[in-house]
């Protein structure tokens, strides 16, 4: 059963989020068993850094991909080794080494910093770079004389 919710009464106070409701969209959207290879991980490791780890057993550094394209991380496998095998009979597969893409929605403000794979997991790391103009500034309440300036602009 898919749940629709009605996002329009969050979206009437922001300025600037039209992409919002497509946002709250896409993350209800329940993964299916088909989307959901290969499992992954998102660790925050501090007030601004985060990990995505996903499981690439059998896959070499040169048969993944890591590329970010407007806002989008994505993350994508291939194996050399799937189109060599198909002359092959197996009784029983269970390890998954099929190609996959898998898409991850970032926030302006973050930027991937590297990828490493180590013991059969891909590690991405990713950094939260608020830029000066998007950090939070006072502004003064000026009384009649006009005179007040924002704080941020004092020392210029």
């Amino acid at each position: 059963m898919v749940r629709r919710f009605d996002f329009s009464p969050l979206t009437r106070s922001a300025i600037g989020f039209d992409h919002l409701n497509r946002l709250f969209e896409a993350a209800a959207r329940q993964d299916t068993p088909a989307t959901s290879f290969p499992p992954y991980d998102i660790e925050k490791l501090g007030d601004d850094d985060y990990r995505i780890t996903m499981a690439v057993a059998g896959f070499k550094p040169e048969e993944l991909e890591v590329v970010t394209r407007e806002n989008v991380l994505y993350v994508s496998g291939r194996s050399e080794q799937q189109e060599k095998e198909e002359d092959r009979q197996y009784l029983h597969r269970g390890i998954a080494k099929r190609a996959f893409e898998r898409r991850f929605e970032l926030a302006d403000t973050i930027k991937v910093t590297g990828a490493r794979i180590e013991d059969g997991l891909l590690h991405v790391d990713l950094v939260r770079e608020v830029p000066e103009a998007k950090k939070p500034r006072v502004i003064e309440i000026a009384t009649g004389d006009n005179s007040a300036k924002t704080v941020g602009q004092q020392a210029a």
